[in-house]
């Protein structure tokens, strides 16, 4: 019976001191977090310090950002007024290759207006390739098909150029 006696006294000693070690246990780690949620001087110090350097990195991006979104309104308007000028070199050259297509009598004044007007656009083209003339008159003006194709290169290029000045690449 001593026996007994002396393992059951042992089991009640085991667990009276896990008892106390988990009681132990749950202070310690009780001060510990308060502890933590009191910050000292130089602690809060430090928290101000990375707060600020966070705040002005949000307000440098935030400036950048709008200067990006400025220089992509501007670019976008001039792209614009870009396109507005060369739908109006498009019109007008097509205006001429449909008169010179049904044999317009050049005598006419609006045929002269147009032939006028498109006259220094379509100079340096004329006589690039012989422009083929059916009978009565009518005439395929290869010359003037050729300007708006170079034209609509030009365009595209400026507006791949204006693009490329809008949308900047950053380095992160």
């Amino acid at each position: 019976m001593d026996d007994n006696k002396v393992a059951a006294d042992e089991a009640r000693r085991a667990a009276q001191h896990a008892s106390v070690k988990s009681q132990i246990e749950g202070n310690v780690n009780a001060e510990i977090k308060g502890q933590a949620r009191i910050a000292t001087g130089g602690d809060q110090e430090r928290v101000e310090q990375v707060a600020g350097e966070l705040r002005g990195r949000a307000i440098d991006e935030t400036v950048a950002m709008e200067h990006a979104v400025a220089r992509s309104r501007g670019a976008a308007r001039t792209s614009q007024f870009v396109d507005f000028g060369f739908y109006i070199i498009y019109a007008l050259l097509t205006i001429r290759l449909v008169l010179a297509l049904i044999a317009a009598r050049s005598s006419s004044g609006f045929v002269q207006f147009i032939n006028g007007i498109t006259y220094p656009l379509y100079i340096p083209f004329r006589g690039i390739v012989p422009s083929p003339t059916a009978e009565g008159g009518f005439t395929l003006a290869l010359p003037i098909i050729i300007a708006i194709a170079v034209y609509m290169l030009v365009h595209v290029g400026v507006n791949g150029l204006l693009r490329l000045a809008a949308h900047r690449k950053t380095t992160i």
